[in-house]
C-alpha cells in the first residue's frame, strides 16, 4: 500500500498547459475543472470524476487505483498540487 509522503516533492499546476510527470496524488487547491487526468498517456478522468465537466472542490485528493501512477494532468481552470512519485 502506498503512502502520501511526497518524497520527490510537489509541483503546482495553475495554468492550462499539460503537466507530464510521475504523479502519486493530485491535491485540489481551489475549485478546479480538469481537461485530462492521464495514466500511461491515456485520459482516465471519467474513472475518477463522475461529472468530468464539473469543478472539483478545493481540498479534494485524487489518488490512482491499482498501484499505478498518473502520467499527466491538464486543467481547464483552477489549480492543483501534484504529489510527485
Amino acid at each position: 500500500m502506498g503512502e502520501l509522503v511526497a518524497n520527490l516533492g510537489t509541483y503546482i499546476v495553475n495554468n492550462t498547459t499539460e503537466a507530464t510527470k510521475t504523479i502519486d496524488a493530485i491535491v485540489v487547491l481551489q475549485d478546479t475543472v480538469f481537461t485530462s487526468i492521464k495514466v500511461a498517456g491515456t485520459d482516465v478522468k471519467s474513472t475518477y470524476i463522475a461529472a468530468p465537466g464539473t469543478a472539483i472542490k478545493a481540498g479534494a485528493i485524487i489518488t490512482p487505483i491499482n498501484d499505478v501512477q498518473f502520467s499527466g494532468v491538464q486543467l481547464t481552470s483552477g489549480s492543483v498540487a501534484l504529489v510527485l512519485g
